[in-house]
């Protein structure tokens, strides 16, 4: 069988929470899929930790499942693409055996480091030739911490990687990250495509500590017998290494042209829209992050997204849950059509879904959660739906800052799980003003994934060819009654932000001496 005619192309996406591998044929359809989850770990307020060991177990299971799935056998398959979370970090001995935790994206313990970057203009320098904003989510500040904090650990780490560096050590012993998962560490030089020596010496790492920088085309063959094995692939199948799951969701909806924006809601979310060249925000609220030559992903991330609606799912609404679960029913649907019982406003009563810190467009590790308007007349319906409102907020005012910089947008692409729910994509649409259009499929940083994989086998000759893959399903019009009351809370949304901002720095400290969280 030759190249050209091995239909499928798999492809693995290490998530936060859960790896899911899909299998894609050469149409650019989902055949099979399989989703494995594990836990994060909080053992206080300010981490957040996952065992690099379980999300390698489950990249590997994972993959494994979907070839049985689809029965397929190895000579059949094109390559195996990955798509990653951004943003993690691990220090691993000269054997690869981890010395940490795999420290995810949502860990605030380098809060103070973010803070005085900002304050002494060397952030904004930074800032300006990585791309990545001045947050305690950066490899960046997660560095400093560990030179100050753990001195004889960064003596005796020999690298230190992200996950997907971590499966590939593991797959082929080699330390490699891609330009787009690089470009997200606040150490990468956006113009230069190398570390940034700037950025290195003020973290306290060399070169030589890091992995060997490859395009996201780069192609690794000759792994481990045994892996080979329990994936039901061969020894020879190639590895794409692929790029970070934000670049690849824009690239699997189709949003890489002109006033077409792409937004993800998964755990997290984001607002991302591309550009042919590194575009840095004067303000620094925005990232600038690599795909692929002529194709950068500009945007910014919010750090409460589908993680809200769980919260509410598991500390407001539980009993409403249970009674779904014993009903037979999606505990999300039944709390969604609860909501939808309320109209837009939740009859002013508003929620800010800063339950992790956030990101853009604030940057706020400190920022908390808070409802405000609460009244007498508000029951549980209106705190659920205020409080998923309170994510679209979140998604606009990122929304807002890619506009000053890049111009309205024309259209939006909508992708991730929130995506399959009908009622939170007319909620986005109202909140944005904008139409709003869903993909076929919503597997946005999968379907990513694999078209990179084509490209780097040379089986397409861009990336263009996303537009023979994806069709666009369900459309959704402004609804401009609604319209109308999102824009009249924005401003007290806004208001409330930035008139407890000091105070979110005070209850911050507070639970910093006297909570500590439980693990999950």
């Amino acid at each position: 069988m030759t190249q050209s005619q091995k239909p499928y192309i798999i492809a693995a996406d290490i998530g936060t929470t859960s790896t899911k591998t899909l299998v894609i044929d050469r149409d650019g359809q989902v055949l099979a899929s399989h989703s494995i989850e594990y836990p994060l770990f909080t053992p206080a307020a300010d981490r957040a930790e996952q065992d690099p060991d379980q999300i390698f177990d489950a990249v590997v299971q994972g993959i494994g499942a979907v070839v049985r799935k689809q029965g397929i056998s190895p000579e059949q398959v094109l390559c195996v693409s990955f798509s990653s979370a951004m943003h993690s970090i691990i220090a691993v001995d000269e054997y690869n055996k981890p010395l940490t935790q795999c420290i995810t994206w949502a860990d605030n313990r380098a809060a103070k480091y973010a803070e005085d970057l900002k304050q002494n203009g060397l952030g904004q320098q930074i800032y300006a030739r990585t791309g990545t904003p001045i947050h305690p989510m950066s490899p960046l500040l997660k560095l400093k911490w560990f030179g100050e904090h753990e001195p004889a650990l960064v003596r005796n780490t020999h690298k230190f990687i992200g996950i997907k560096e971590y499966v590939f050590a593991k797959l082929f012993n080699q330390y490699l990250i891609d330009h787009s998962l690089a470009s997200a560490t606040g150490l990468f030089n956006l113009e230069q495509l190398d570390w940034d020596a700037g950025a290195l010496d003020y973290a306290g790492v060399t070169p030589q500590q890091l992995s060997a920088l490859v395009p996201t085309t780069h192609r690794v063959e000759g792994m481990s017998s045994a892996y080979a094995a329990a994936m039901g692939l061969s020894t020879e199948t190639p590895f794409i290494v692929g790029a970070s799951d934000g670049v690849l969701a824009n690239l699997g909806v189709g949003a890489f042209e002109p006033g077409v924006v792409a937004v993800t809601i998964g755990t997290s979310g984001a607002v991302r829209s591309v550009v042919n060249k590194p575009q840095t925000d004067p303000e620094g609220k925005l990232f600038c992050y690599a795909l692929a030559e002529g194709f950068w992903v500009v945007g910014g991330p919010i750090n409460n997204g589908g993680i809200v609606f769980r919260w509410v799912r598991d500390q407001i609404a539980t009993a409403e849950a249970e009674e779904a679960r014993r009903l037979g029913m999606d505990p999300y649907d039944h709390l969604t059509a609860l909501a939808a019982e309320v109209g837009a406003g939740s009859e002013g009563l508003l929620f800010l879904p800063l339950l992790s810190g956030e990101r853009a467009p604030y940057w706020n590790a400190n920022a908390r959660g808070v409802y405000f308007g609460l009244s007498l007349s508000h029951q549980k319906k209106h705190m659920i739906r205020a409080a998923l409102e309170g994510v679209m907020f979140s998604i606009q005012a990122v929304a807002t800052s890619l506009e000053r910089m890049m111009g309205p947008a024309t259209v939006i692409r909508a992708s991730g799980g929130f995506a399959r729910s009908e009622f939170w994509r007319q909620m986005m649409t109202d909140m944005l003003g904008t139409a709003v259009t869903v993909p076929d499929s919503i597997e946005s940083s999968g379907i990513g994934a694999a078209l990179l994989g084509l490209l780097a086998m040379g089986e397409i000759e861009d990336l263009s060819h996303a537009h023979k893959w994806i069709g666009v399903g369900k459309a959704h019009e402004v609804n401009e009654n609604d319209y109308r009351v999102y824009q009249q809370l924005t401003s007290i949304y806004t208001s409330v932000y930035h008139q407890l901002k000091d105070q979110f720095d005070a209850i911050t400290a507070f639970q910093s001496q006297h909570l500590r969280s439980p693990q999950s």
